[in-house]
């Protein structure tokens, strides 16, 4: 449902420098004001099911998504994150494809689909920032199978954590080397069903890298980094790995 208490202007936006319309001009953005409206979603509510009709696009302003593909047996695989900035949608698909779940509280800025494809036509580079963060998606669903499929626990853990503070560095303009901190958005149940890992090895996992000083906690949530370059060696990446820019 739409909250019309939420509304931000373009010019304030906090993910503008990597949303969708990063590129555009002042007179794009009122174009888009006049196209857009803001959802909010609770933890644990589905944004969109797959091979739902959509009738929007959008960007997370807030929060985390999650996107899963139910198997016909039942079971559901996680597919990935959608994390600030990340782009909803595709401009000329008209179903989703697949369920998108958000797992923490979440705000979507979103925009009526038939002008969004309009202007994107007639803007390129709408169309070519729109294709670099394809591309970007790529690279994570890439960096996803990899996590998911051919790394220890340990490095399992490490990924997911690098991947997140480097996502909120980038989102805050925040230099990506040296100490890092942020707050993980997920719970470590919620850790354990994404990584395919018990409950008792995540915190296992969590507790290793934090006695040997790879990482500091804060609560339950609050992680610091002392050394990111460590933090991917961790995980089985290089200084340059990994995901994302």
């Amino acid at each position: 449902m739409n909250d019309h208490s939420v509304h931000v202007q373009c010019q304030e936006c906090p993910i503008r420098h990597r949303a969708v319309c990063a590129r555009c001009d002042s007179g794009e953005l009122i174009r888009l004001e006049h196209m857009k409206y803001y959802r909010s979603f609770q933890a644990g509510q589905t944004i969109i099911w797959s091979g739902d009709q959509m009738d929007f696009v959008g960007s997370v302003v807030s929060g985390i998504a999650s996107l899963t593909q139910t198997m016909e047996d039942g079971r559901r695989q996680m597919v990935g994150l959608l994390l600030p900035s990340d782009f909803v949608g595709r401009p000329g698909r008209s179903a989703a494809a697949f369920d998108v779940t958000a797992t923490t509280d979440l705000v979507m800025c979103c925009f009526r689909k038939k002008p969004f494809e309009e202007m994107m036509s007639a803007t390129p580079h709408i169309a070519q920032r729109l294709l670099e963060m394809t591309l970007d998606e790529l690279d994570a669903a890439r960096e996803w199978m990899l996590l998911l499929g051919r790394k220890t626990a340990r490095e399992k853990i490490a990924s997911l954590i690098s991947i997140i503070a480097r996502r909120d560095a980038a989102l805050h303009l925040r230099k990506r080397t040296g100490p890092l901190s942020v707050d993980l958005p997920l719970t470590r149940e919620e850790m354990a069903d994404y990584l395919g890992l018990t409950l008792e090895t995540v915190s296992r996992q969590i507790s290793a890298l934090k006695k040997d000083g790879v990482i500091t906690l804060e609560g339950n949530r609050h992680v610091l980094i002392p050394d990111i370059d460590r933090l991917l060696e961790e995980a089985g990446d290089d200084s340059d790995g990994g995901m994302l820019v």
